[in-house]
């Protein structure tokens, strides 16, 4: 089992832990034994895996607003962008109050802070399908893709009930393709997971390496989880491994 340096994300579930009156127990009630760097079972452990990127000055990242529960479920896939996206922020998400921090994020000049969320939800005029040209006579900004990290009945709640988005820009991601996602189940093929949502963002920031290497973190990451569930060797040979492994050394 490898240690690796706490992300965004595994910082936000320990803070959550730590105000928990009982500990959290995932979907049956399973006290699984779970590697803390992936959350995976130790004999599945997937941290020699993490890849590691190149950064460079312009770079997207992300800002993850997640719901209470989410940075404790161990099949969320926020925690695969956070291992993947250097520059990934996560905040847990309130009615009634907003991290100080996180509105200092949306105000920081470097970046463009683009909500993702479904346009036909949302006014036109607020809705965008491209990131947004340069200013003129000023330096490009950053794109930050704001991703609702949350099921869909709470991540419509959430972009009804947090007033300091309302001044972003929505990006509407029009995608030609049905989410692989297997974790957990959604009635609509066009439900993506989260991680599925961010490739797809750092796509369209022209990340395409990015953007394949975190899709094929997710297929390995899924493949091993459903292994472990179903007490089953996970199989490092196969296409998703291999994939992954390509990429990592690309």
């Amino acid at each position: 089992m490898f240690h690796t340096p706490p992300h965004a994300v595994s910082r936000l579930r320990s803070t959550r832990l730590a105000r928990s009156a009982k500990p959290f127990l995932a979907r049956g009630g399973s006290k699984v034994e779970r590697c803390t760097g992936c959350r995976l079972a130790p004999s599945h452990c997937m941290c020699a895996l993490r890849p590691v990127l190149p950064s460079h000055p312009n770079q997207a990242g992300v800002c993850l607003l997640m719901a209470d529960i989410e940075p404790l479920k161990p099949s969320n896939t926020g925690w695969l962008i956070a291992d993947v996206v250097a520059d990934t922020s996560a905040f847990g998400w309130a009615r009634t109050e907003v991290d100080p921090t996180l509105l200092a994020l949306l105000a920081d000049p470097q970046w463009q802070p683009y909500l993702v969320f479904p346009g036909e939800f949302v006014a036109p005029e607020r809705v965008v399908t491209d990131l947004l040209p340069p200013v003129a006579h000023a330096e490009a900004k950053r794109p930050l893709f704001v991703l609702l990290d949350a099921t869909w009945p709470e991540a419509r709640k959430m972009f009804r009930k947090s007033p300091y988005l309302d001044k972003l820009p929505v990006l509407s991601l029009q995608a030609d393709r049905i989410s692989r996602y297997k974790l957990r189940r959604s009635r609509r093929d066009d439900h993506f997971c989260t991680s599925e949502v961010a490739a797809l963002c750092l796509e369209l920031a022209g990340e395409p390496h990015a953007a394949q290497t975190l899709e094929a973190y997710l297929d390995v990451f899924t493949h091993r989880y459903l292994q472990a569930k179903q007490q089953q060797p996970a199989d490092v040979d196969n296409a998703a491994h291999q994939r992954l492994q390509g990429l990592r050394q690309g």
